[in-house]
């Protein structure tokens, strides 16, 4: 089954793309905001071939693919027809107080993995280099690699920043500008140099606290989820006219005040607080810590509350240099792995010992849903040896206190993060996990998968189903040749403020109706009309640039406020060249005003159009 049809297959079984608030991707999942998670069909979606489990935690609907994921999302998005604008909307579904704050938690760090995991590997290639003595650390092409490994994590209060205005459903631009602020070399080199002289900074007579905000991420996280209440304040009271300019200002006046005072140093000691805490924990309770967050590590990455540890090991490494969770996540993952590869060995029917061997080998390199739910939940028993193992691991390395030194992906490619005093008893720590893990699998032993053989027509019969996105239509108003709306010369329409839009330079001065709906409004000039379609789709059709002080003369109109009207029917007449002739500019935008609520407004690709071409496809 190749993407287009299981992308079809999976959209059908989640409730089809109305039941979509959002749906976004990590290693090896697509995960969706459900609008009604009744409406998913969770038991036939594990049955999918290419499917390898389904898991709902942390407010989302979670389907389990494996390392072609991200493959597969760039088809789905395109089969469902749900734009990158849909999934940067926050859900409306109300959650839980808990999984409300894993989705946010997942929806922030999970697009930035890849780039600081990307700089880690960088980070520990280097490593290798130096001890190895091909590079040295005095050389420029050391400070080259030096500059690449640590970018990613010097400047990630901006990429938090990012990442998580974009799950506020704030501008991210803005986002990112205020965290650069903190990131700024000559307000970075006041707040040491008066860190240092331990004295205060004054801003406006208010003090503010000197403190280091690179490599940071929990000062950031709050300051970023109060400017998106200031930046939705803001564009609420401010006129449509002025909020290009206004709103951004706003916020920014507001927020980096706030957050040099307030909330950024109360950030960083909260952040190393955690730290502290956490360090201070595996220091003096070692062995019993491992113990425990080894047996406990499969279960929180179930709900999704391993993404609660992020910002923790983050603020370690940056306060300390030094972190003990990554070590025991590392054992957990390398564990899961272990246990589908035993099964591999065990079970005896084809279809599955072919999935244990590659979610094992998945498992091993740290990617473990595709272990965890395909292969090692369903049979159970090797769940229960993998938490086993990934305790034993870690109960030996927390004995020994065994560090990581830097962020690489948790699986057994990541062994050079443990570089360092330490790294021999993080070496020792991981195969017991994997001895432990693969002995327990076989003594505790688990009946046969009963799977069902995957031929031919079953994936032809999955191949006949045929999801479609329905689109609402909306046809051309005029003759005339197609401009882009950014074309404009009025900010009003050009900046989207009013909703997405085309242009149309008009060749004959007549206007007919785009959608089969009802005329909501009428402008007492003629000049512009305002069309509701029966899909819910509101229409504005604005004749010309300014052509409101023409007060009526050169227009007709064939229809009044409250008209029923299909695709085609009459609306306005309007004497082109007199209107030229009088210096006004005839180009006409056609807006969706509501363009907001739909997941894509899909614009046609004409460069001329004729009445009653579609224009554009709106889809719910």
């Amino acid at each position: 089954m190749n993407h287009e049809q299981l992308s079809k297959v999976i959209l059908q079984n989640v409730g089809g793309t109305k039941n979509i608030d959002q749906v976004a991707h990590c290693m090896t999942r697509l995960r969706f905001n459900l609008k009604d998670d009744k409406l998913a069909n969770k038991a036939q979606l594990e049955k999918t071939p290419g499917v390898m489990g389904v898991a709902e935690k942390g407010g989302q609907f979670q389907i389990i693919i494996g390392n072609n994921v991200n493959n597969l999302y760039k088809e789905f998005v395109k089969v469902a027809g749900i734009s990158e604008k849909q999934n940067t909307q926050s859900s409306d579904k109300k959650q839980g107080g808990v999984k409300n704050i894993l989705d946010t938690l997942a929806g922030v760090f999970t697009p930035i993995l890849p780039a600081i995991v990307g700089a880690g590997m960088i980070k520990a290639l280097l490593s290798l280099l130096l001890v190895a003595g091909y590079v040295s650390a005095d050389s420029q092409t050391y400070q080259i690699f030096n500059a690449l490994a640590d970018g990613a994590f010097y400047f990630l209060p901006i990429l938090v920043a990012f990442s998580a205005s974009k799950k506020f459903g704030m501008n991210t631009y803005v986002g990112a500008s205020i965290a650069a602020v903190a990131l700024y070399p000559s307000l970075t080199a006041l707040m040491t140099t008066a860190k240092e002289a331990g004295e205060n900074i004054s801003f406006i007579g208010l003090p503010v606290t000197p403190a280091t905000y690179s490599a940071s991420v929990i000062p950031i996280f709050f300051t970023i989820w109060f400017a998106s209440y200031i930046e939705k304040v803001a564009d609420r009271y401010t006129p449509s006219a002025l909020k290009i300019i206004m709103v951004p200002t706003v916020t920014l006046l507001i927020t980096v005040p706030v957050f040099l005072i307030a909330i950024g140093p109360m950030g960083a000691i909260l952040g190393k607080g955690l730290a502290a805490g956490v360090t201070y924990l595996f220091q003096y309770a070692g062995p019993l810590a491992g113990l425990l967050l080894g047996a406990a590590a499969p279960f929180l990455v179930m709900t999704g509350m391993h993404y609660a540890l992020v910002p923790i090991f983050l603020e370690s490494l940056a306060s300390y240099g030094y972190d003990y969770i990554l070590p025991i996540l590392t054992v957990n993952n390398i564990s899961q792995g272990a246990a589908a590869l035993a099964v591999f060995f065990i079970a005896k029917n084809k279809n599955f010992k072919s999935l244990a061997f590659s979610t094992g080998i998945t498992g091993i390199l740290g990617v473990t849903e595709p272990a965890m739910y395909g292969v090692n939940l369903r049979l159970k028993k090797p769940f229960i040896a993998a938490i086993i193992g990934s305790a034993a691991g870690s109960t030996f390395m927390m004995i020994f206190h065994a560090k990581a030194y830097m962020f690489v992906k948790t699986g057994i490619q990541g062994l050079p993060m443990f570089f360092g005093e330490t790294f021999i008893y993080a070496v020792i720590g991981i195969i017991i996990g994997i001895v432990v893990t693969i002995v327990m699998t076989f003594v505790l032993k688990f009946e046969q998968p009963d799977v069902e053989e995957v031929t031919e027509e079953k994936v032809e019969e999955e191949e006949k189903v045929v999801i479609q996105a329905r689109p609402s239509t909306v046809f051309s108003p005029l003759n005339g040749i197609v401009r882009s709306i950014e074309e404009v010369n009025d900010i009003t329409f050009s900046s989207g403020i009013m909703g997405e839009g085309i242009a149309i330079q008009p060749t004959e001065g007549r206007l007919v109706s785009p959608v089969n709906g009802t005329v909501t409004s009428l402008f007492n000039t003629n000049h512009a009309i305002g069309l509701t379609s029966d899909s819910g789709a509101q229409i504005l059709v604005h004749i010309g640039l300014d052509t409101v002080k023409l007060d009526g003369k050169f227009f007709k109109v064939y229809v009044k406020q409250g008209d029923k009207v299909k695709v085609g029917d009459l609306l306005i007449e309007f004497d082109l060249d007199a209107i030229k002739a009088e210096g006004y500019d005839t180009i006409t935008p056609v807006i969706v005003m509501n363009s907001k609520e739909f997941s894509n407004v899909k614009r046609s690709n004409l460069e001329t159009t004729n009445e009653k071409e579609i224009l554009f496809e709106l889809f719910a």
